[in-house]
C-alpha cells in the first residue's frame, strides 16, 4: 500500500514535480494530485496505481511498507512511527565539535 507522505518523499528523492510524474506514470496530474490528497492510503484505480508503483520503480525508487526491511543499498526515507522512543546514536568527539 501507498501512503501520500512516500508519493511525495518518492517525488523528492528523484527531484521530480507532479506534473513529471504523471508523464512519466502515463496518468493525468489531477490524478496524482487527488493521490497526494488522499487521507491513509492513496485511493484509485488499481490499474492508475500500478502505473504510479512502476514509474517510480523504473526510476529507482523502493517503497519500503511498514515493518519491512529495505532490499536495495541506495538513499532513502522511511517515517518512524512517533509512539516509538527516538533511536539513539552515536557521534563522534570530532563530529560534535564541528556540529
Amino acid at each position: 500500500m501507498l501512503t501520500p507522505p512516500q508519493l511525495r518523499a518518492a517525488r523528492a528523492l528523484l527531484g521530480i514535480d507532479q506534473r513529471t510524474l504523471a508523464a512519466r506514470a502515463g496518468v493525468s496530474l489531477p490524478t496524482i494530485q487527488r493521490m497526494e490528497a488522499s487521507e491513509g492510503y492513496v485511493r484509485g484505480v488499481v490499474e492508475t496505481l500500478t502505473k504510479v508503483v512502476a514509474a517510480l520503480e523504473r526510476d529507482g525508487i523502493e517503497l519500503i511498507r511498514e515493518h519491512r526491511v529495505s532490499a536495495g543499498g541506495g538513499l532513502g526515507v522511511r517515517l518512524r512511527d512517533p509512539a516509538e522512543p527516538e533511536p539513539r546514536t552515536t557521534r563522534s568527539r570530532r563530529e560534535t565539535v564541528e556540529a
